[in-house]
């Protein structure tokens, strides 16, 4: 099976791609200033560079993309037809990557909560209420 795309188009679509500051982790984090819920984002100090760091409640948030994170039985998270053994090979490194600082994180102490792509798109509210509710219960 052939891409859809030239390899000039698929080239120009993935260099789009942002790896931070993506629109649902800026969403994220309006919701979480609404709140009066302080941050720093992107904080290269802790494994994984977590997208949001809640030092009051000692705990961390990545916001995967279901795509590059292989979120399995997702509707994002499609194995492309064309450079499929390259493909899965990278989406494994970065789950086992994904595993590993999330067991750093945990056997220092912090709590960290994964926030799905699908999820925010689907029900953000509901998510992010969640979230607030979790992150609370040991505050």
């Amino acid at each position: 099976m052939t891409d859809v795309f030239s390899a000039e188009k698929r080239s120009q679509v993935m260099s789009r791609i942002q790896g931070k500051e993506t629109k649902l982790e800026i969403k994220v984090r309006q919701f979480l200033r609404r709140q009066g819920i302080g941050f720093r984002k992107n904080y290269a100090h802790l494994p994984g560079k977590p997208d949001v760091v809640l030092t009051k409640y000692k705990s961390v948030i990545f916001i995967n993309g279901c795509f590059w994170h292989g979120h399995e039985g997702c509707k994002y998270y499609v194995v492309p037809k064309t450079r499929t053994e390259w493909w899965m090979e990278k989406i494994a490194v970065t789950k086992e990557r994904d595993t590993r600082h999330t067991a750093a994180l945990v056997k220092n102490g912090w709590r960290v909560f994964v926030i799905w792509e699908c999820e925010l798109e689907k029900a953000f509210e509901n998510v992010m209420n969640d979230l607030i509710l979790k992150l609370k219960i040991r505050d």
